[in-house]
C-alpha cells in the first residue's frame, strides 16, 4: 500500500513516523526518568506504542504537574515521554495538515514558520498600513480571553473537531487527549493542547476578518487585536465577539479595551506604537523589564550559592538578549549588561 492510500490513523501508527516522532521528542527533553527509561530500549518501546494504538489499548499517562511563575503564574501539566511521541506523530502527520488551511495568516501561535516574531512583524506591517490609510485617526481594540486553556469546553471542542477529523480512529485518539483531564480545560504543556486551542478560536478569526470586515487583525493564542478607523464599529465588533466567545463558554477579561491608535499596543511582550511621522517603534514592556531584572538577580544569587552554573545563567541571558533584539532596545541591552556586570562584582 502506498503512502497516499493509507488512512490517517495508519500514518499516525506507521513505525517510521513514530520513530521520527521519538527523535523529535528527545530534542530539548533533558534527562527525565521517563525519557531515559524509554531510550534504553527505544525500538521495542516504539513497537509497543504502535501495538497499543492499533489494538486500542492506549491510555494517556498521568501528567506531571508543576507551577511556573514567568511571565505569570500558571499550572503546567507535562505529559509522559511516550505520550509526547504519540502527540508528535498525530500532530505532525495528520492534524497539522488537516488544519493548516483552516488557520488564517494572522493566527500566529504554534505553527511552523510562525511565532511571536512573526506576529510582531505582522503587527508592525498592519500598524504602518493603518497609519498610511487613516493617519492617527483610528482605534485599537485589544482583547484577551480569561483563563483560556483552563476553560476550553471538551464537548464543544469535540464538535469542532468532527468537522475536520473524519477518520474515526484518529478521532478516538484525539478524544483520549481531550478527556485526559477531568471537567473543562486542556493541560498547558501539551503539543496537542496548543493545536486544539488554535482550532477552538479559529472560527472567531474568520468571523472577525470576514463577517465583521476587519483587515487589521491578529491573534496569538488568547491575545488578539483589531485596528479600525471607526470607534463605534469597534464597539459593535466587541459586542459581537462577546457573543461568539460566550457560545464557546469563554469570556473576555477585564483588560479588554478600545484605545486610541496613538497609544500603541502591548502584544507578545512588546509595546508597539507609531510615531507622528509614521515610524513604527517596538520596545519591551516596562513590566517585562522589571521581571527580567528580578529574574537575573535571583539567578545570580543561585550561581553564587553553587546551585546554578554560570554557563546556564549566560545561556538564559543570551536568549533574553536575542529576544529584545527584535525591538528598538539597544539602550536597554546596554543598561542590562551593566546591571548583570554589577551582580557578579
Amino acid at each position: 500500500m502506498t503512502e497516499d492510500n493509507r488512512s490517517d490513523f495508519e500514518k499516525v501508527t506507521d513505525f517510521s513516523n513514530l520513530y521520527q516522532a521519538y527523535k523529535k521528542s528527545k530534542l530539548g527533553k533533558g534527562y527525565t526518568k521517563s525519557s531515559m527509561r524509554f531510550q534504553v530500549a527505544a525500538l521495542d518501546g516504539i513497537y509497543q506504542i504502535k501495538r497499543r494504538l492499533e489494538t486500542k489499548q492506549y491510555i494517556v499517562s498521568k501528567y506531571n504537574e508543576f507551577k511556573i511563575y514567568e511571565p505569570k503564574e500558571r499550572i503546567i501539566k507535562a505529559c509522559s515521554f511516550q505520550d509526547k511521541i504519540i502527540q508528535h506523530s498525530l500532530c505532525d502527520n495528520v492534524l497539522m495538515p488537516l488544519f493548516k488551511d483552516e488557520f488564517i495568516l494572522d493566527n500566529y501561535a504554534g505553527q511552523i514558520g510562525k511565532g511571536t516574531l512573526f506576529g510582531l512583524n505582522r503587527l508592525s506591517e498592519q500598524m504602518s498600513s493603518a497609519y498610511k490609510e487613516f493617519g492617527m485617526n483610528c482605534w485599537i481594540l485589544k482583547a484577551d480571553v480569561r483563563k483560556f486553556f483552563y476553560n476550553i469546553n471538551h464537548d464543544i471542542l469535540k464538535e469542532i473537531l468532527k468537522r475536520y477529523v473524519k477518520d474515526e480512529d484518529v478521532y478516538w485518539l484525539c478524544e483520549k487527549f481531550i478527556d485526559s483531564t477531568e471537567g473543562v480545560g486542556l493541560p498547558l504543556g501539551n503539543q496537542i493542547s496548543q493545536l486544539f486551542a488554535l482550532l477552538y478560536l479559529s472560527g472567531m478569526d474568520h468571523f472577525i476578518t470576514e463577517d465583521l470586515g476587519v483587515k487589521y487583525y491578529g491573534r496569538y493564542m488568547d491575545d488578539f487585536y483589531l485596528i479600525y478607523e471607526n470607534k463605534n464599529h469597534l464597539k459593535h465588533c466587541l459586542s459581537e465577539i462577546n457573543n461568539v466567545v460566550s457560545k464557546l463558554e469563554l469570556e473576555l477579561n477585564e483588560k479588554t479595551q478600545i484605545m486610541p491608535f496613538k497609544n500603541g499596543i502591548k502584544f507578545c511582550g512588546f509595546h508597539t506604537y507609531v510615531t507622528s511621522d509614521g515610524k513604527v517603534i517596538r520596545k519591551l514592556k516596562n513590566e517585562n523589564k522589571r521581571a527580567a531584572k528580578k529574574k537575573y538577580k535571583r539567578m545570580a544569587r543561585l550561581v553564587e550559592q553553587g546551585e546554578l552554573s554560570r554557563e546556564k545563567f549566560d545561556e538564559s541571558y543570551s536568549a533574553w538578549k536575542n529576544h529584545i533584539s527584535h525591538g528598538n532596545c539597544v539602550k536597554l541591552g546596554v543598561e542590562m549588561d551593566n546591571y548583570i556586570g554589577k551582580l557578579f562584582e
